[in-house]
C-alpha cells in the first residue's frame, strides 16, 4: 500500500517536473521568438528607413567640400548659390527665405507647364527696357552655380546652370538699358581680343528663334536676341561669339551667346546663364564634337556642400542605372522621362502607371521641388504620414503640406523612398532628397501635387542630391548612380 502510494507521489510529481519543464521550454522558445522578431523587425526598420541625427540636416556654416570632388579635365565645381562655398553668398539679411524660395520654385514650374502647353512667352522688344522686375522671376531660385570663364584675356564668371534653358547668355557693357546687380564685374566686350558680333544675314542669327522662343532683331546688320522666362524677367542685347574656357585644357573658341545690356530678373548676383538643354545653341550642343552630347552632374546634399558638373565620358565613376531620355515636340528642349512607379518604407505604391504618363514627367536643374500627379502625391503623402505618426504635424509652408516640428527630438526616423523609372530602374532617394528642412520646427516632405492631372511632372533639383546624374543625349539615356557627391 505503501509502495503504490509512494508510486502515485512520484508520478505526480514526475507530472508537475513534466509541466514545469515544458512550461519553461515554452517560455525560452517564446523568449528567443521574441528576440528574434525584435531582431528582424529592427532590420527591417533600417532596411527600410533612415533613422539621423537631426543637427546632420543642417548646413555647416563653413564650405564643406566632396569628399568625392571630381578632377577631370572638362569637370567644374558645383555651388549652392547663397552656401559659403560661393562667392555670391549674401548676407541672411538678404537671403531669400524658404517661403520665398518655393514661391519663387512654383513661378518657375508654371512657366515651364505653360510652356509645354503653349508654347514660350513671346518678348516684346520695344517694352524692354520698361518692363518692371518681378518678384517670383520664373528663372525660379537659381540655386547652383558654377564659374566659366568668357574673353581673350579670359574673365571668370558664376553662371546659374540649367537643363530647362538653352541660350547661354551674360551680362555685358555697356547696360544700355538695365543691368542687375552681380558680384563679377561686368563683362566689358571691347576688352576682349576675341569676341566678335553675329550679323543679321548669318545663318548662325537664325538659331535664335528655337533657342529663345522669340525671333532675332536687328541693329545696324547686327543680331539682337531676346529672351523672356514667362514673366517680367528677361534678358536682350547682341548675339556673338567669343572664347569660352571651362577649364584651362578645355578651351572653346568661337562660342555663340547672348551678350545682353538689357536685362532684368531675380539672378541672385550671377553674371548670367549656362543653357544646358537640347537645342543647337546650348552648351552641350556646341560642344557636341567633343563631348558628344554627354554630360553628369552631382548636386551637393547641402547648401554647404559641393558638387560637379562634368562633360564627357570621363568623369563617369561607378555603375549608373539608367532609363530612356525621351523627346516630346511640344517641349523639345526638355529632358522627358518616364516614371512607373514610386515606393515607400519598403512598399510599392498603388499607383496606375497612366497617372504618370498622362501629362509626362521632366528633369530638370533648376526645379527645387518635385511635381507629382494628385494621383501620385496623395498615395505618396498617405504612405509617409502613416510612417510619420510619432512626430507631430505642424502647419504648411508654401506649397508644402506635410510639414513636421521636430525640435523636441535629436534623431528622426523617416522612411525611405525610391523611385522606378522605365526600364525598372530603381533610384532610391538620399534623407536629403526626402525632408525639406525650414528649420527644425519645420521639416517637411520634399514633394508637391500639381492642380491637375493633365500638368507636367518635374523631378526637380532636391531629389536630385548626392547622386551622379548622367545624361547620355545622343544615346536617349539618362543614368543615376549614387554617392556622386557628398
Amino acid at each position: 500500500m505503501a509502495t503504490a502510494t509512494t508510486a502515485t507521489a512520484l508520478s505526480s510529481h514526475s507530472h508537475r517536473l513534466l509541466l514545469s519543464l515544458l512550461f519553461l521550454l515554452c517560455f525560452s522558445s517564446d523568449k528567443g521568438f521574441a528576440l528574434r522578431a525584435g531582431g528582424e523587425e529592427d532590420a527591417l526598420l533600417q532596411t527600410h528607413h533612415h533613422t539621423v541625427q537631426l543637427s546632420s540636416l543642417l548646413p555647416a556654416s563653413t564650405c564643406t567640400p566632396s569628399t568625392q570632388e571630381k578632377k577631370g579635365k572638362a569637370s567644374v565645381k558645383v555651388v549652392h548659390w547663397h552656401g559659403p562655398c560661393s562667392s555670391l553668398k549674401q548676407k541672411e539679411a538678404t537671403a531669400p527665405t524658404p517661403a520665398q524660395i518655393l514661391s519663387q520654385d512654383q513661378s518657375r514650374v508654371k512657366s515651364i507647364q505653360s510652356q509645354v502647353n503653349s508654347g514660350r512667352t513671346k518678348i516684346d522688344y520695344s517694352q524692354a527696357a520698361t518692363l518692371p522686375a518681378k518678384s517670383g522671376s520664373s528663372i525660379g531660385s537659381p540655386n547652383y552655380i558654377v564659374t566659366i570663364g568668357l574673353g581673350t584675356p579670359k574673365e571668370d564668371f558664376s553662371l546659374i546652370f540649367d537643363t530647362g534653358s538653352d541660350l547661354t547668355w551674360i551680362q555685358c557693357q555697356p547696360c544700355a538699358g538695365s543691368c542687375y546687380k552681380q558680384k563679377d564685374p561686368i563683362f566689358n566686350p571691347s576688352l576682349s581680343k576675341s569676341y566678335k558680333n553675329v550679323t543679321c544675314d548669318s545663318s548662325q542669327c537664325s538659331l535664335i528663334a528655337s533657342a529663345t522662343g522669340n525671333e532675332p532683331r536687328c541693329s545696324t546688320s547686327t543680331c539682337i536676341y531676346g529672351i523672356q522666362y514667362g514673366d517680367q524677367s528677361f534678358s536682350v542685347g547682341y548675339f556673338a561669339s567669343e572664347t569660352l574656357t571651362l577649364t584651362p585644357t578645355e578651351v572653346f573658341p568661337r562660342f555663340l551667346f547672348g551678350c545682353g545690356e538689357n536685362n532684368r530678373g531675380l539672378f541672385k548676383g550671377a553674371a548670367g546663364l549656362l543653357g544646358l538643354g537640347r537645342d543647337k545653341l546650348s552648351f552641350v550642343s556646341q560642344t557636341e564634337s567633343k563631348y558628344g552630347k554627354y554630360f553628369s552632374y552631382c548636386l551637393p546634399s547641402s547648401s554647404s556642400g559641393t558638387g560637379h558638373l562634368t562633360f564627357g565620358k570621363g568623369g563617369i565613376s561607378g555603375n549608373p542605372k539608367f532609363t530612356t531620355l525621351s523627346i516630346n515636340p511640344q517641349g523639345p528642349s526638355f529632358y522627358f522621362i518616364t516614371i512607373i512607379a514610386i515606393k515607400v518604407g519598403g512598399k510599392i505604391l498603388p499607383i496606375s502607371q497612366s497617372v504618370f504618363t498622362t501629362a509626362g514627367t521632366i528633369i530638370d536643374s533648376g526645379t527645387v521641388i518635385t511635381r507629382l500627379p494628385p494621383g501620385a502625391y496623395t498615395p505618396l503623402k498617405t504612405a509617409f504620414r502613416q510612417q510619420m505618426t510619432k512626430y507631430p504635424l505642424t502647419n504648411p509652408l508654401s506649397i508644402l503640406d506635410t510639414c513636421y516640428d521636430l525640435s523636441n527630438y535629436t534623431t528622426v526616423t523617416v522612411p525611405k523612398i525610391s523611385f522606378y523609372f522605365a526600364g525598372n530602374t530603381e533610384v532610391p532617394l538620399d534623407l536629403s532628397g526626402i525632408l525639406y528642412l525650414a528649420s527644425l520646427s519645420k521639416v517637411c516632405l520634399a514633394f508637391a501635387g500639381n492642380d491637375d492631372a493633365s500638368d507636367l511632372g518635374i523631378f526637380g533639383n532636391v531629389q536630385q542630391q548626392t547622386l551622379d546624374v548622367v545624361y547620355d543625349v545622343a544615346g536617349g539615356k539618362l543614368g543615376f548612380g549614387p554617392g556622386g557627391c557628398s
